[in-house]
């Protein structure tokens, strides 16, 4: 069985804020629940002391970094099990979640986490549905937030080139828990398969004059070639603000993942360029 590898490649000095207060105990909430527990086994000893010391200091529903730490615990868990799902985890799904992992350039201790997360994901009594419920609960209507979830799990199966009958319906169903229709599932994946291939059309002729493919790049913006001039700045805006770094963090996502934002706004960017080239806008 293929398990993610446990090298330092990924070693850094900063430990961001979220992060290094629920490592070492200093954490003012108690998150509880699946999450937390799934978070306890990973953190072990250090979380009980933390929970004991400050069991009486809960914070409200939807705090920054109780939704962060939510965000984190879900993410990893999640995409384990999407890794199962299909009988065996699969080297391209090993390299993808890595590669998550490296984008958000996470501390040895951090990825350390992240990785047996997603092992704990990949084990038959994990609890899903009690998993999603509490992340939906912890990210009190965010649906911003939500959306970027869906959109990581998706890039994760993916990651062997499609998407197999038994993923798309595991997959389906968390959308339906977390209260995403599976109209916008559709379009996520649409809209994911094809920044995969502007991507990687991307970096094939970087150095040609070639470019992806233009009905990709309407893809991405998630519109069709015909609509108005109007149409496209305004899907073009409104794509920019779901994803914006800054917002996103603002509204719980871990600081750790603001590369993966940062990424996606850029692919919109340039998708947007090449749509208004070809138009003369």
């Amino acid at each position: 069985m293929c398990c993610i590898s446990r090298g330092n490649e990924y070693d850094g000095e900063d430990t961001l804020s979220w992060w290094g207060k629920l490592a070492g105990g200093a954490f003012g909430f108690v998150l509880g629940g699946p999450l937390g527990a799934l978070l306890g086994a990973v953190l072990g000893h250090n979380l009980d002391r933390g929970l004991k010391a400050l069991e009486s200091e809960a914070l409200e529903p939807g705090d920054r970094e109780r939704v962060q730490t939510a965000f984190f615990t879900a993410t990893f868990t999640v995409m384990g099990h999407l890794a199962k799902v299909d009988g065996q985890v699969s080297r391209e799904e090993i390299a993808m979640a890595e590669a998550v992992m490296a984008r958000m350039e996470l501390d040895t201790e951090t990825r350390e986490a992240a990785i047996r997360l997603f092992n704990r994901g990949k084990q038959p009594d994990f609890p899903l549905d009690e998993v999603l419920d509490q992340f939906r609960s912890e990210c009190h209507r965010r649906s911003t937030l939500i959306q970027m979830f869906i959109e990581i799990q998706l890039q994760a199966a993916l990651a062997s080139g499609k998407i197999e009958p038994a993923e798309e319906r595991v997959l389906l169903h968390i959308c339906n828990r977390l209260g995403v229709p599976e109209f916008l599932f559709r379009q996520l994946l649409r809209m994911i398969e094809a920044e995969r291939r502007y991507t990687s059309d991307s970096a094939r002729h970087q150095d040609t004059a070639q470019k992806p493919t233009l009905k990709d790049a309407y893809a991405i913006l998630n519109i069709s070639s015909n609509v108005s001039d109007a149409e496209v700045k305004r899907a073009y805006r409104r794509l920019m603000n779901q994803h914006h770094p800054d917002k996103l963090v603002a509204k719980g996502l871990p600081e750790e993942m603001m590369k993966s934002a940062a990424d996606k706004t850029h692919e919109i960017r340039q998708a947007y360029e090449q749509i208004k080239s070809a138009r003369g806008i």
